[in-house]
């Protein structure tokens, strides 16, 4: 980059840097820099104190709360179907509105990355808000699969994308030291979303039917909006025109090698979260009315799995933590997920699952941040989600297909899930190494 040239030339005057190779090569106004670089612009090291910044935390964790926490719920509304208003469609063609959702929301990340960049977070956030409010509404009427495909999957994803993508991004330009720690309380938000709707909803489906289930998640997802429309702001950067499609980035070697392992790791890394509660339904180890209790264990294992990783992150390097925790998360699914018999098995493995995928999902976005340029934050992470919308759109059916060819077996949906974020975190490895090979840096 032109700014490290510059660097170099100034070098003399301004001290030797601390900084080990690991960022030699970010952008001085790079979103994301160690906490001691001296890279950083002067003005923003004051940032971190900021009440508007915690404000922004504050309403970013509602909204993804009420989005993507919601959409790691929908364990339960297939559990639910499967019985009840889709109890004629097979698993696997029940899946694909669950994976519908996350290819929308993956895709569009690209797009919403960069509407936030020309326009901030209110416009897209207003969207995403009056989109959910419609598909969830629509949703509650919904009787035919199509129209599951349609409000559900497809504008219900989309939804998710126009609240979950400016949330991050926002909180992002109001952190330099304590970034990773402020995403991780963010991303929490989706992990305790996770573990409310599955049990609310499951109560109100029983209690109320489901149609006024439905609808009383929406009003308090519409909520949670109103309060995040409010508080989620972002801090201007220096201004900088972009076209819709960033070349560079496809040049970049870390950036490509972290989007490639985020692919084979959103690949698997979903499907304990969708068939869970089937697996415990199917085994007898627990009734159909307890089932989604250990789709809410493995949430509420990730809500410590996005703040504890994030935190320590900060202190040892986001790449140092988040190859680790996602080679673990794919071990745990070969070794704990594949022997889990018992009821007590399965809910160990949900909560040790939970807490090491949460740390993928905290950890992924400040690591983008860290290679990139502050005023591509939102293109960036957008990118990323939009190059791994297809592994997310394709892991569910296939999960779905697998089971049905075994006769009901889990063993090859187990393998498959668990294997592929294993490849996932060694082309992680690969894109650490390739910022630093000391393997004592913080990355």
């Amino acid at each position: 980059m032109e700014d490290v040239e510059k660097q170099a030339d100034s070098s003399s005057t301004r001290g030797p840097s601390i900084e080990t190779s690991a960022y030699e090569n970010l952008n001085r106004h790079s979103a994301l820099q160690p906490p001691d670089a001296l890279l950083l612009p002067t003005n923003m090291t004051n940032r971190d104190r900021g009440w508007a910044g915690w404000l922004a935390v504050f309403g970013a964790f509602l909204a993804l709360f009420c989005s993507f926490g919601q959409m790691n719920a929908f364990g339960t509304y297939q559990s639910w179907y499967s019985h009840h208003q889709l109890s004629s469609h097979s698993q696997f063609s029940i899946s694909w509105i669950g994976s519908l959702q996350l290819w929308t929301f993956f895709f569009m990340g690209g797009p919403i990355g960069r509407l936030f960049d020309a326009y901030g977070p209110s416009p897209v956030m207003l969207f995403g808000t009056v989109l959910l409010t419609f598909s969830m509404l629509m949703t509650s009427i919904s009787t035919k699969y199509y129209e599951f495909l349609l409000f559900q999957g497809f504008f219900f994803g989309l939804s998710v994308g126009s609240l979950f993508y400016p949330s991050l991004a926002a909180v992002s330009t109001h952190f330099d030291e304590y970034r990773a720690s402020a995403l991780g309380v963010v991303a929490a938000g989706s992990g305790v979303g996770g573990v409310v709707y599955p049990i609310m909803l499951r109560q109100l489906f029983l209690r109320t039917g489901y149609a006024w289930a439905v609808r009383a998640s929406t009003l308090l997802s519409v909520a949670c909006c109103i309060v995040a429309l409010v508080t989620v702001k972002r801090v201007e950067g220096p201004k900088k025109c972009s076209g819709w499609m960033d070349v560079k980035m496809l040049k970049d070697a870390c950036f490509m090698l972290l989007a490639t392992g985020s692919f084979f790791i959103c690949l698997g890394i979903f499907t304990p979260f969708f068939y869970i509660v089937n697996y415990a339904e199917d085994r007898a180890l627990v009734s159909q009315n307890t089932g989604f209790y250990v789709l809410s264990v493995m949430n509420a294992g990730g809500v410590f799995g996005r703040i504890v990783p994030a935190i320590l992150s900060d202190k040892m390097g986001r790449y140092n933590l988040l190859m680790p925790t996602s080679f673990l998360a794919g071990l745990s699914c070969l070794v704990f997920w594949m022997l889990a018999k018992t009821m007590i098995a399965v809910m160990g493995f949900a909560a040790v699952y939970g807490f090491l995928s949460g740390a993928f999902i905290s950890v992924i976005t400040p690591c983008v941040a860290q290679i990139s340029d502050i005023n591509e934050i939102g293109s960036r992470i957008g990118a990323l989600y939009t190059l791994i919308s297809i592994p997310s759109l394709i892991g569910g059916p296939i999960a779905g297909a697998l089971i049905q060819c075994q006769g009901g077996s889990y063993t090859g949906v187990i393998g498959l899930s668990g294997s592929s974020i294993i490849i996932g975190s060694l082309f992680i490895l690969a894109c650490r190494l390739r910022i630093n090979r000391n393997i004592c840096a913080r990355v």
